[in-house]
């Protein structure tokens, strides 16, 4: 396809109507350009979007036009509103062709039957290895994902100039540096934050979820409770008394601090970097230590576009999302407009070679593991959090944590 990244990039602003039919002419691909029979596709295809996306998609969807003759309707929507939305019309026949989401929707969108595997072919090699594990659900993919986010230590390298080379090498530097705070992670007075504590989790073997030969997690494995589980309480107790970590240091109290020099260390995702590069601060994103002995993997978010299991035209949507979502130059388009790393290698290794922020981001999230988007894993946000934040305030530690994994259980059976 011929859509430009500057060209798409040079959009002055976003759609501001909720609904726009795109049929308009651009300077499309060619038919060498074109995997599908274009005879083999006529009429419409609807798409929604968020309001981030939408000057980018409208461009894109021009371009389509052009290509195949298949008109693209762009509905625009709240992105938390879509997952729902999504559940509740297709059903009915009134829902889109295509949707954006994010890949923990999935277990949802499955299990309603309202969402149906996208065929990727050949490209499926062309994505990075997270961002098609996101979005499996028992061996196949619903999504071509575009942006992949996770969390990561961000240093600012005026008070500490070396990475750490585990969490208590971090502390000894941060230490040396003589701040206020050694470690700034936002969390809530009651629930803690198992998204950003999950990496240090991790790193003493205690996933949430056990894994099937194809990667996928496996509801009937819970991994809760096992004793690297029972010794991450035992340290993460040990946290909360030292003041390392403190649940009534907010996500925005831990940005505030940051970004006045009060901590050298945060741990915190790329949402956070245009706060921390208007500050002034001089940074750096560090791989986050581990303080159980094995890789601290965080979660990661993988965003994409789905295909709706009551598409009317879905070959032209399929044509869509592979050759058009799935190209370098959309990628990089939703990219420049997100902030986020792209999803398809050869964007994601463009944008790493030319932006030090994304590549620390990007380096820890190419070990990152997706967000559990099974079912079951409402049970386990059931009672996680709050367990987590009962022991940093000083419970015991053991105990609380083994009938956290009690209850988790017996809520997934």
């Amino acid at each position: 396809m011929k859509v430009s990244t500057r060209s798409i990039a040079a959009l002055g602003g976003i759609v501001a109507v909720s609904s726009l039919t795109l049929a308009g002419c651009s300077a499309g691909a060619t038919d060498e350009d074109s995997t599908t029979d274009d005879a083999a596709m006529a009429g419409s295809i609807t798409v929604w979007v968020d309001a981030d996306r939408a000057g980018v998609m409208e461009e894109v969807a021009a371009d389509f036009t052009a290509t195949s003759g298949v008109e693209v309707e762009l509905v625009q929507k709240e992105f938390g509103e879509i997952r729902d939305q999504f559940v509740q019309q297709v059903p009915t026949g009134e829902g889109p062709d295509i949707a954006v989401g994010a890949h923990d929707w999935l277990g949802v969108l499955v299990t309603n039957g309202v969402v149906a595997p996208v065929e990727l072919g050949d490209t499926a090699g062309d994505f990075e290895d997270v961002a098609l594990d996101a979005w499996a659900y028992d061996g196949q993919t619903y999504a071509v994902p575009y942006s992949i986010e996770n969390i990561a230590l961000v240093r600012n390298t005026d008070l500490v100039d070396e990475v750490a080379t585990d969490y208590d090498d971090m502390l000894a530097k941060a230490d040396a540096a003589g701040t206020e705070y050694q470690l700034l992670v936002g969390l809530d007075p009651e629930a803690a934050d198992p998204y950003h504590l999950y990496p240090f989790q991790t790193s003493f073997g205690a996933p949430v979820f056990g894994t099937n030969a194809d990667g996928s997690y496996n509801p009937d494995d819970l991994q809760l409770g096992n004793d690297g589980g029972v010794a991450f309480a035992e340290w993460l107790g040990e946290q909360g008394a030292s003041g390392v970590l403190n649940t009534n240091i907010t996500g925005d109290l831990a940005l505030e601090n940051f970004t006045s020099g009060a901590a050298p260390y945060f741990l915190t995702g790329p949402w956070n970097v245009p706060a921390i590069e208007e500050a002034g601060v001089s940074f750096a994103v560090d791989p986050i230590p581990s303080a159980g002995g094995q890789d601290a993997q965080p979660f990661a978010g993988v965003q994409g576009f789905f295909l709706s299991s009551e598409s009317e035209n879905p070959l032209a949507a399929n044509e869509f999302l592979v050759n058009y979502i799935g190209s370098p130059d959309v990628q990089m388009a939703l990219y420049e407009v997100g902030g986020r790393a792209p999803a398809l290698t050869a964007a994601f290794d463009e944008v790493v070679a030319s932006d030090p922020v994304v590549a620390g981001f990007g380096e820890v999230g190419a070990n990152a593991v997706p967000m559990p988007s099974i079912p079951e894993m409402g049970s386990v946000w059931q009672f996680w959090g709050v367990t987590e934040g009962a022991i940093i305030n000083g419970g015991d530690a053991p105990a609380l944590w083994t009938q956290m994994a009690d209850d988790v259980q017996a809520a997934i059976e």
